[in-house]
């Protein structure tokens, strides 16, 4: 009679466990941090196009003014 295979399942440790739980998590928070990094970039630069905008419009109205009073 020949013996029944026997499987063998190692039982995951409590830190295997936790390490699991945390690479789930930490996937989730890098990209909630790429996604709110990325929205940061966006904004920086339309902010830096709006600065842009506001001085040409104060260099435009300052030559506008010392042509006026010429």
């Amino acid at each position: 009679m020949q013996a029944a295979p026997v499987r063998a399942t190692a039982i995951p440790s409590f830190t295997d466990a936790l390490r699991a739980v945390e690479s789930v998590l930490m996937s989730s928070g890098q990209r909630t941090a790429r996604r709110n990094a990325w929205t940061s970039v966006l904004e920086d630069r339309r902010r830096a196009k709006d600065r842009v905008e506001a001085q040409r419009v104060l260099e435009q109205t300052l030559t506008e003014t010392v042509t006026a009073r010429s």
